[in-house]
């Protein structure tokens, strides 16, 4: 398939306003990762932001820190997949000649 840069100039104004609705749903946008089988619960917004963090009190244990902070950060990686995956959905239906999203 041939690639126009003009067919994007032709949509301007309707590519403009296709991207903002995405913006616009995408801070509505929530995705909830989470590690060690629930025990640590991570929810991200759209503009990846973490808005909550929820751990069970049996992740809990001032000996093992570590484990914890690994955790933490899987379950965010987790919900940061989560809100990618949401905006492929949300951006692959725009129409933007030449180019798959």
């Amino acid at each position: 398939m041939n690639f126009n840069p003009f067919d994007l100039l032709k949509n301007t104004n309707q590519l403009q306003a296709q991207f903002q609705k995405a913006q616009e749903e995408l801070k509505e946008t929530f995705a909830t990762g989470s590690s060690g089988g629930g025990i640590v619960k991570v929810t991200v917004n759209g503009t990846f932001e973490v808005v909550d963090v929820q751990i069970d009190p049996i992740a809990v244990d001032p000996r093992d820190v570590k484990m914890l902070q690994d955790l933490i950060v899987a379950a965010s990686h987790d919900a940061m997949e989560r809100i990618k995956e949401g905006m492929k959905d949300k951006l692959g239906g725009l129409n933007i000649p030449g180019l798959n999203l």
